[in-house]
Parts: structure tokens; C-alpha cells; sequence
């Protein structure tokens, strides 16, 4: 299966942005998304307006290129997590390094893909309703149409779909194609047994429109590496039994696919322990590998590091993204307040932790490591509180940037960003699509 092409990067930076975006400067001209890294704006000269979301452009292409060549010295592919970032900025870059596809989990997600020129979408999600299933059988048409692969789990949804295919007649050639999802006991959405799962399989394979495409789950809900394997190994099970029984149509390699954030290790190793009678498609689906973090990711990968028997690249996925703030208030002693909240950064899997900070007067001449204890212990929608030591340097209209964790909840906050080089001057703004 082709690596996708380039995507439509000159119609995303022709369009328009709004005065009013979150993240421009107030004064800023009406300007479009390619003008953003030609105004000369810098962090640090104080151009922008705070809270700011930032990502370093020397670590974003080194956790870019750190992923594809793991991928490619394991024999696998990436199909990495639109979701994460909805920035096709972003899709482009992990597209120049080799991603197979780009992953999607709704059908807004699939169409912003489809509009700035992705050519293979993998829908994590099972679609449902007519709305839905129409929308991915349209999505197979046309010149822009895509190759576009989503899941079932269950008999009621495959027959909405057979019925979809029914409805709207794919293109000779590009059938909508389907994993099979396998699931927990206590998880989301999957197949709970391999019975049920081959059944679903047969009913696919049956159905005219649709592709039995190969089988896949998401491992990330599971608390260790050995836990996720069995449903790993579920995955690459049902495969080969329904590559036995003769249900896979195509002459395509057979997908294989998980999540692969925070156990891609395990997932290249338990599917490499399976012997397959025809080729095999092995996919991972990570978004967060991107830009990384420091508490979640930062942790996951460190046990990969530690624990897997697979060779990895040199160097290492390290933390990209950083939202920067300003010291508003030091209202009383050990407490200081800072002009960022719930609103602007992440705290679902851990609350930000501040790295380094940086005082506009001329007085520094980058920013410095901020000194152990000072800490984040809570957010409210616009406010940041932060424990900091008697003795803290820190005073008001000081600048200080914060790691985070689940990069997920970070970008969605924002929809525009900006990619800084090494001291903080702005080289590109990335529009996202939430």
C-alpha cells in the first residue's frame, strides 16, 4: 500500500485569520495563516499576547523523525492521530516522514482531512446513524475521494453500514473498508470475545460494499504492558483465523492495527511474534508521539526505554509543546498567580509543570530553569495557581512556561499555535481544526 501524498499546504495558509483568534496579538493586521512566521514576532520580546501555546520546531521535527525511524527499522507503519492535534500543518510533517495514513475519530475529523488533501483516512470510531454512514460513503467518491477504513463491533452496526452501502454505491475499486475492533471487559467500544469477533468478520466479508480490511483495538485504557498484550494478541488471533477461513476478499495486506502511545513497543513485539500465511499491514495509531510531554507520555516512554527487547533509534521523544503565562499576582506569601487556567492548558492527566521562566526587561538574556519548588496546584477557568518558595525571584509581568501532559487537551484549547525556534521567535502559525 502507497505512502500518501503531500497535502494541500498553500490553501491552509491562504486562509483568513479572524482578528479576534485566541492567540493573536491585539493589534495584530488582518493577515492569513502563511503570514504568521513573516511578522518577526518573538515570545520573549513580549509580541505576543499571554497565555500563549508554543511548540519548539527543533524538538517537533526530532519526535518526527525519532517516529519514523522506529518505524521503519520495526516493520511497521504510522498512521498517527489526527485527533491529537487537528493541525494539518502538523499532518503534513508526520506525512513527509513516512505516516501511512492519517487517523480521524469523527466525521468532522475525516472531512477536515479530506479537505486539505489526505488521501487515506483511518476512522477510529464505528459510525452510526444515517447522517454518519452517508458521509463516509460520499467521503469514497469524486476527485477528492479517499481510501478510507473504519470499525465495527457489532452485528446492528454492520448492517447499518451494509445498508449505507446500499444506499450509496462505492466506486468499483474503493469499498469502505473495516477492522474488526476487539474490546475489554470494563472498556470502550470492541468486540468482548474472539467467537463474536469471527462472526462479525464472516458477516462483513458477506456484506456487498463493505471490505473485511483486518482487525484492531485500543490498548491505551489498560493499565500495564502485560495487561495490553492480550488484547494485542487478540488482534493479530482473529486475523489469522480469518485469513484460515479464507474471509479477506482483497489482494491488500491484511491491516493490523493498535493504539501505540503508550505501549507501541508491546504492539511490535507481540505482532511480530505471529507467523502470517499472506502479508500483513501493521499500523500504529499514536498522535501524542508528536510533541510528547512531560508527566503521561514522558512516563510511558521512559518503561519503553527500560523494558522493550526492540533496537531503538538514538535519541528519544522529548516534550515539544509548552504553554507560556504571566505572573499577574504574588498575593501572599508561597502563592503566585499566573495568567492561565482551565481554558488554556491541560489538567486531565496531570497539571502543568512549570520548566522555566523569564523576566522582559533586558535584564536576561534567555530564559532560565525555574528552581525546584515551585509547583501548580490548581486551575480555575482563567487563573493559575502556583506554590512557589519564599525566596522565589518571580514578580509580576514575569513570563514562565509550563510542560503539560496529554497533549490532547492542550491543542484543543487553541485554534492557533505557534512553532518557535530555539529563542522563542515565531517561524510558522498552526491553524487547527477543533
Amino acid at each position: 500500500m502507497a505512502l500518501i501524498p503531500r497535502l494541500d499546504i498553500a490553501a491552509l495558509d491562504a486562509l483568513e485569520l479572524d482578528p479576534s483568534t485566541k492567540g493573536l496579538p491585539c493589534d495584530a493586521p488582518r493577515l492569513t495563516v502563511g503570514a504568521v512566521g513573516r511578522q518577526g514576532w518573538s515570545l520573549l520580546d513580549g509580541d505576543l499576547p499571554l497565555p500563549v501555546a508554543v511548540i519548539r520546531e527543533k524538538a517537533l521535527a526530532a519526535n518526527s523523525a525519532w517516529m519514523s525511524a522506529f518505524t521503519a527499522q520495526n516493520d511497521v507503519v504510522i498512521a498517527p492521530h489526527g485527533k491529537t492535534t487537528m493541525s494539518p500543518h502538523l499532518f503534513d510533517l508526520q506525512i513527509a516522514d513516512g505516516a501511512w495514513a492519517i487517523t480521524a475519530a469523527t466525521l468532522q475529523q475525516v472531512g477536515v482531512c479530506q479537505r486539505f488533501g489526505v488521501r487515506r483516512v483511518l476512522l477510529a470510531n464505528q459510525p452510526v446513524g444515517t447522517q454518519a454512514i452517508d458521509a463516509c460513503f460520499r467521503a469514497l467518491q469524486g476527485d477528492d475521494a479517499i481510501e478510507l477504513y473504519c470499525l465495527a463491533d457489532n452485528p446492528d452496526g454492520v448492517a447499518m453500514l451494509a445498508e449505507g452501502a446500499r444506499r450509496n454505491p462505492p466506486p468499483e475499486g474503493n469499498p469502505l473498508r473495516i477492522l474488526v475492533e476487539m474490546g475489554f471487559i470494563g472498556g470502550r467500544t470492541g468486540v468482548r470475545t474472539r467467537a463474536g469477533a469471527l462472526e462479525l468478520a464472516r458477516a462483513i466479508a458477506a456484506a456487498p460494499g463493505l471490505e473485511l480490511a483486518g482487525f484492531e483495538c485500543f490498548e491505551g485504557m489498560l493499565p500495564t504492558a502485560e495487561t495490553a498484550d492480550g488484547l494485542i494478541d487478540d488482534v493479530a488471533a482473529m486475523a489469522l483465523a480469518a485469513m484460515q477461513e479464507g474471509l479477506f476478499r482483497s489482494d491488500a495486506p491484511v491491516v493490523i492495527s493498535a493504539g501505540g502511545s503508550a505501549f507501541f513497543d508491546r504492539v511490535v513485539e507481540r505482532f511480530d511474534s505471529v507467523g502470517f500465511p499472506r502479508p500483513v499491514q501493521r499500523v500504529l495509531r499514536s498522535g501524542c508521539y508528536l510533541t510528547h510531554d512531560v508527566i503521561a507520555y514522558a512516563a510511558a516512554f521512559e518503561r519503553i526505554v527500560r523494558e522493550t527487547a526492540l533496537k531503538l533509534p538514538e535519541g528519544g521523544l522529548e516534550p515539544a509543546l509548552e504553554v507560556w503565562a504571566m505572573v499577574q499576582s504574588r498575593p501572599e506569601g508561597g502563592r503566585t498567580m499566573l495568567t492561565m487556567g482551565k481554558r488554556d492548558v491541560s489538567h486531565d492527566a496531570g497539571l502543568p509543570v512549570p520548566l522555566r521562566w523569564y523576566r522582559p526587561d533586558g535584564s536576561m538574556t534567555a530564559p532560565a530553569e525555574i528552581a525546584a519548588g515551585h509547583s501548580v496546584v490548581a486551575l480555575n477557568d482563567q487563573h493559575c495557581h502556583m506554590i512557589t518558595p519564599l525566596d522565589s525571584p518571580l514578580r509580576t509581568g514575569d513570563l514562565v512556561g509550563f510542560g503539560i501532559s496529554h497533549p490532547c487537551t492542550t491543542f484543543d484549547k487553541w485554534s492557533l499555535l505557534y512553532l518557535v525556534d530555539e529563542d522563542y521567535r515565531v517561524t510558522r502559525g498552526l491553524k487547527t481544526f477543533f
